[in-house]
């Protein structure tokens, strides 16, 4: 039997020991806590004096052509800093233990040499670092170190100094596609064509890195805490470059031959709309940007807008054979200056008697008064509605950076010259590529398919993500578009240019345009224009467009200054592409005149 004199000491034994026990308890869980349940939240209040937070940067995707050439890529350079103070507290180290193996004269000779830099300067950085601020930990050595140069100061293994990581641009074709390519800026930031336009894709997504750092910078082992970089995606265009650097060698000499201010050639593919080559002259090159006025920083294919003039005949004679108004041989009476009822006064090109034009014909010889008669055979408002369904007032589906829209004006505004300068391309403007859009449909029975400039962006991953399919519409019927296609035949085998811009072996059809360019005071300018003709190949069955645009020629100032480019360009684009030669004869010419 247990006394009472016995349960009292048992019970205190109990009491304490549960007392240790609860202690014990609150002890462990603090400790899982801290160590498991919150230790990156105590890692991270750690980082204060001697904590490092150290930014890992991603690679910025590439940009490359259709057949995978690298047009913009990036490549990760580095940044050398040294730790002054540090430096000091080594040299000032008594306990061989602590001392680097290499002693600061011994490490500056090596670094010197690393860096290509004289000795005294690499010491002259930590005095004057030192002299300025005693307690200097940071002073610049070298910014934009190459890989080689990274790994031979990492082997140096001195803990004052510290190389950080930086991605840079680069273009290793230069200037081929610069302009629809475009640039980062110093800090990094896209600016123009592909690179601004597709820069979700291609932007990367940094990383950190952050550790704790002991006596001396030495890493704490277990501190590091590593987020890891996301590299950006690649974009692949519709480009081939190869193509797009012989026209822009092409273009540039078209363009100092006929002493002009800038020229372009774009190419596009009639089945697909895709825009297989965009050259420009001057041709920004993005690892240089400054080498060319800003002006061409953009491209002038998306940017310029200008008054078609001729080359939009053809779309005035698509509005009108649509709208059952006339055929290609329907017949007009023409003279080469009209007094027309209203009071306004059309001019001819060139002096001739009275003719009395088929469609075809007034197409040929590029009659503005006959085509003011066909094109009035239907409303303003019909004309205006054709115009917009062939892209006229409205950007292109590429959405390219700074691209313009270009537009024509409600025709319950119009005066009564503008009733008629409309028929033949005037009063309203475009850019090259809606030029090229327009000749797109009318190259594909009249089907106009969406011009495209991106075919995929790839993540880091493999994962590849395709731009929804290109919107298609049906602009004018079939018949129509053939009918036309017949008539601008017609034109590279009747017109002037015939032998300027023959293509052995193929049958194209082309049209030209002479813009006038406004003074800015609701004039032109006199004797200033901007000249442009476009192709389509082979014209039995068109495969591509080809605009070619030269901007003020002085040499030869008509559209004709623009027709050795067209030849030489056309032909190496049915050279690049294989296309076969076309199989079948011309049909009975149309006639010029009735």
């Amino acid at each position: 039997m247990t006394t009472r004199a016995a349960r009292g000491p048992r019970r205190r034994t109990v009491a304490a020991l549960g007392v240790i026990l609860i202690v014990l308890s609150a002890f462990v869980f603090r400790l899982v806590d801290i160590q498991v349940v919150h230790a990156d939240d105590h890692v991270a209040e750690s980082l204060g004096p001697l904590g490092v937070t150290k930014s890992v940067a991603g690679a910025r995707g590439d940009i490359v052509d259709t057949n995978g050439t690298v047009l913009a890529s990036s490549v990760f350079v580095y940044d050398a800093q040294l730790d002054p103070q540090l430096i000091a507290q080594y040299e000032k180290e008594t306990d061989p233990k602590k001392k680097p193996k290499l002693s600061w004269e011994e490490a500056s000779e090596q670094i010197a040499d690393i860096v290509d830099m004289p000795v005294d300067d690499v010491r002259e950085i930590v005095r004057s670092a030192l002299a300025a601020d005693e307690n200097s930990q940071y002073a610049e050595l070298a910014k934009g170190l190459s890989t080689a140069q990274y790994l031979a100061m990492r082997d140096l293994k001195v803990a004052y100094l510290y190389q950080r990581p930086r991605s840079v641009r680069v273009y290793p074709n230069g200037a081929v596609a610069g302009n629809t390519v475009g640039f980062l800026n110093g800090a990094g930031e896209p600016q123009y064509g592909i690179e601004r336009m597709q820069d979700k894709c291609l932007a990367a997504t940094d990383g950190e890195t952050t550790y704790l750092r002991g006596n001396g910078g030495v890493t704490i082992p277990g501190s590091e805490r590593t987020t890891p970089a996301i590299d950006g995606g690649q974009v692949t265009l519709t480009i081939n470059s190869d193509l797009n650097w012989y026209l822009q060698q092409m273009v540039a000499e078209e363009v100092h031959r006929q002493g002009a201010k800038a020229g372009s050639v774009t190419v596009v593919e009639v089945k697909t709309g895709k825009i297989r080559a965009a050259a420009e002259y001057p041709a920004l090159d993005p690892n240089d940007i400054n080498a060319v006025d800003s002006t061409y920083w953009r491209s002038q294919i998306f940017s310029t807008t200008f008054e078609p003039g001729s080359t939009f005949k053809a779309v005035t004679a698509a509005t009108v054979i649509d709208s059952g108004k006339a055929t290609p041989l329907t017949n007009v009476v023409a003279p080469s200056r009209e007094h027309f009822p209203n009071g306004a006064v059309i001019n001819d090109p060139f002096p001739h008697p009275v003719y009395n034009y088929t469609f075809a014909g007034a197409l040929i010889d590029s009659s503005n008064v006959a085509l003011s008669k066909f094109g009035t055979k239907v409303s303003p408002q019909t004309r205006v509605d054709y115009l917009h369904r062939f892209g006229v007032g409205d950007k292109t589906a590429v959405g390219f950076f700074g691209e313009e829209s270009g537009g024509v004006r409600d025709p319950k505004t119009w005066d009564n010259q503008t009733l008629y300068t409309t028929t033949f391309g005037q009063a309203y403007t475009v850019t090259t590529a809606q030029l090229a859009a327009a000749y797109q449909a009318l190259g594909n029975d009249g089907e106009k398919i969406d011009l495209s400039l991106v075919e995929s962006c790839t993540d880091a991953d493999g994962t590849v993500h395709e731009p929804k399919a290109p919107d298609r519409t049906q602009v004018v019927k079939k018949e129509t578009a053939e009918q036309v296609q017949r008539m601008l035949e017609n034109v590279a085998v009747q017109g002037g240019l015939a032998d300027t811009v023959r293509v052995p072996g193929y049958r194209i059809g082309i049209k030209t345009g002479t813009a006038q360019k406004p003074d800015g005071h609701g004039g032109y300018k006199s004797g200033i224009y901007f000249t442009s003709i476009v192709g389509v190949a082979p014209i039995d069955d068109p495969q591509f467009v080809v605009v070619v645009t030269l901007d003020e020629p002085t040499k030869i100032r008509s559209s004709s200054a623009t027709a050795p480019g067209l030849q030489k360009a056309m032909t190496q684009v049915l050279k690049t592409y294989r296309v076969a030669p076309s199989s079948e004869p011309m049909g009975e010419l149309l006639p010029k005149f009735d």
